[in-house]
């Protein structure tokens, strides 16, 4: 029988390039010598039956950075935390009620660059028991969860531009039902499904 996860694998397994925010955007020059923050959002995956599923959030419309969005868990390494990985369970742990004895990592993808200056590695794992997702109060307005074949198929891709600091810039967005994933998160997601299409 196959795994459902057999995609994740092969894209673990396929080490690819950092991938960025200012990927589509070539124009843009990025400053030499700028400081980079570490942070680590964890790619959640539980798989019930033949079909696995991407947990997600949607950050609360009342938060300064990226109201309203649609992002994975996670955020920046405390000084506590001993590594990424360390950082991305305790995030997933505060945000969405996900207890890290209740998952398997099972590797990092290339490391993401944010317009905002994060230095972001993404953890994924896999859950090993169903969960009660708890929100986070005051950061987290919904969590969802979305099919990982969705999000594994880069045909479901497509790339949107909007103004930002005065200039076009094009993203990538990956939407499901009401849910309109894009930016760092889509770049990411794409950058999995790619790596897994070139394994």
């Amino acid at each position: 029988m196959r795994d459902p996860l057999d995609p994740v694998y092969a894209a673990l397994g396929n080490t690819g390039i950092a991938s960025s925010d200012y990927d589509l955007n070539a124009d843009i020059a990025l400053p030499e010598g700028r400081k980079l923050r570490p942070a680590g959002v964890l790619v959640p995956i539980f798989c019930g039956g033949s079909e696995a599923r991407l947990f997600l959030t949607k950050r609360s419309s009342a938060l300064r950075h990226h109201p309203g969005q649609i992002a994975f868990p996670g955020g920046k390494q405390d000084e506590a935390d001993p590594d990424i990985t360390a950082a991305a369970l305790r995030e997933a742990h505060e945000e969405i009620g996900l207890d890290p004895s209740n998952v398997e990592v099972l590797g990092c993808l290339p490391a993401h660059e944010t317009v905002t200056g994060f230095h972001v590695i993404p953890v994924v794992a896999r859950i090993l028991a169903p969960f009660d997702p708890r929100p986070e109060t005051g950061e987290v307005a919904e969590i969802f969860d979305v099919p990982l074949s969705h999000v594994m198929n880069p045909a479901q891709y497509s790339i949107q531009a909007r103004r930002w600091r005065g200039t076009w810039r094009k993203y990538y967005i990956v939407p499901f039902g009401p849910y309109y994933i894009w930016g760092a998160t889509a770049r990411i997601l794409r950058a999995m499904a790619d790596a897994a299409e070139k394994a």
